[in-house]
């Protein structure tokens, strides 16, 4: 007992001093953790113990004490008893953290979607996959391929693996709390399905990326210069800070934010456009901001992403979450199932061709697959790419979606694949470029 008084004081001084030094990133950690877990809970049905041992389980984060309302649909965290953030799922809309601007009465408009199935096999439809044999497959060397991301997964941590070959189901596999059903946060890799939507404008004709970006606070200043090809390529020269590991541009819009499409819009220009390139989640839901005004009513723009591709292509368990103002939070937010994923990759492999129907062009995949100035040959239009060989062993053509955390879509159209990767650990942990050179290995 004694031993416990003297020690007591010396664990009460450790807290304080983490509290004391921790406590600006508080808000972050509370919001961080009350968002995810109640989009884990009430989008993808898991349990809240499951995501607090494992998704939630990471540096600060773990910090956060949880509490899941079933009733009232919500989540609270709070960093011990100090600066509890809430969650609340807004159907259609997913889960938001709420604030001094939420008004709990308010009504909210919501998408209309289209959940009609496709009667063709995945992944064109939603009838069962074809079974199908390819003497272009060394079989083999693809049971060998597809267990390299769950060996020894402790590390890499992959939840689930989906390989398309020639538009069939060639492999999935996934981890126990996991099915082909399971919606999964895309993180980043809402970014390309947001860029999708200007792709389809565009073969509309009812924009071009050469276009000013239509920001009335820029008119009168150098930031009047900057298109909406800047944007989509983080080219802009507007100052973000992408920094994730305390209080910075980004953690403040995705936590603290009630419009986040204002985030970057405010920001100087510390370059002209062309001269820098800087990844920014800012960029992206200032574009989500500029969508919107491309219609005439909230209505239209909350339904267009669903209609004119989302369900058009049958990906039914795709949710793209808004912030309180309704606006998509293009950057970071989407859910889907890892087969739903695999669908939008199949669209840009069959170069925007679904069942018939052209829903953006074969020169808009050109557009997102070529290299941003300064970027090293890792980046196009909100796409990653590999054609400097970042990924020394797999085909330079490879243009991919790339989400925090290890969230990946794989195109490699000189081998005809797409792949599907998720989980809770990225590069050098799970290791692409070995996984993916010995998948191409099979595919002669």
């Amino acid at each position: 007992m004694k031993r416990f008084k003297k020690v007591l004081p010396i664990v009460l001084v450790i807290v304080a001093v983490v509290v004391f030094l921790n406590y600006p990133k508080l808000n972050i950690i509370s919001g961080y953790a009350s968002k995810y877990l109640a989009s884990s809970v009430f989008i993808a049905g898991h349990q809240p113990e499951m995501i607090q041992e494992t998704d939630l389980s990471m540096p600060l984060i773990e910090l956060a004490t949880t509490t899941i309302d079933q009733e009232n649909t919500s989540a609270s965290a709070n960093v011990y008893g100090l600066m509890t953030r809430k969650a609340i799922d807004r159907q259609g809309l997913g889960t938001v953290l709420v604030n001094s601007d939420y008004d709990d009465g308010e009504q909210y408009l919501q998408p209309n979607r289209n959940f009609i199935k496709i009667n063709a096999p995945y992944p064109y439809g939603h009838e069962a996959p074809k079974d199908s044999l390819f003497t272009s497959i060394d079989y083999g060397q693809l049971q060998k391929a597809v267990q390299m991301p769950f060996a020894n997964n402790a590390i890499q941590r992959t939840r689930t693996l989906l390989v398309l070959y020639k538009g069939h189901l060639l492999h999935e596999d996934y981890i126990e709390g996991f099915d082909k059903n399971t919606p999964v946060l895309g993180w980043s890799m809402t970014k390309s399905i947001l860029a999708t939507c200007f792709g389809v404008l565009s073969h509309q004709q009812k924009i071009a990326m050469d276009w000013p970006a239509p920001i009335a606070e820029w008119k009168d200043d150098d930031r009047k210069n900057i298109t909406l090809n800047h944007l989509m390529r983080m080219q802009s020269g507007l100052e973000w800070n992408e920094d994730y590991s305390g209080i910075s541009d980004v953690t403040k819009m995705l936590f603290l934010d009630s419009d986040m499409t204002k985030a970057q819009r405010g920001k100087k220009a510390t370059a002209k456009p062309t001269e820098v390139w800087n990844y920014s989640s800012g960029t992206t839901n200032l574009l989500s901001g500029i969508l919107r005004q491309q219609f005439r009513s909230h209505q239209e723009y909350l339904d267009f992403p669903y209609q004119a591709l989302i369900d058009k292509i049958g990906g039914h368990s795709m949710l793209i979450e808004a912030d309180l103002k309704g606006n998509y939070v293009g950057s970071s937010y989407a859910w889907a199932s890892t087969r739903d994923w695999a669908r939008f990759g199949q669209l840009y492999l069959d170069k925007g061709t679904w069942n018939g129907e052209q829903l953006f062009s074969s020169e808009w995949v050109d557009y997102v697959k070529t290299p941003t100035q300064l970027s090293n040959g890792v980046y196009g239009a909100h796409f990653w790419l590999n054609a400097e060989g970042k990924y020394p062993d797999v085909p330079k053509d490879l243009f991919s979606m790339n989400g925090f955390q290890g969230q990946y879509v794989f195109i490699i159209p000189s081998k005809d694949l797409v792949v599907v990767r998720t989980g809770l650990a990225e590069t050098p942990e799970f290791d692409i470029n070995g996984f993916l050179a010995a998948l191409c290995k099979a595919i002669e």
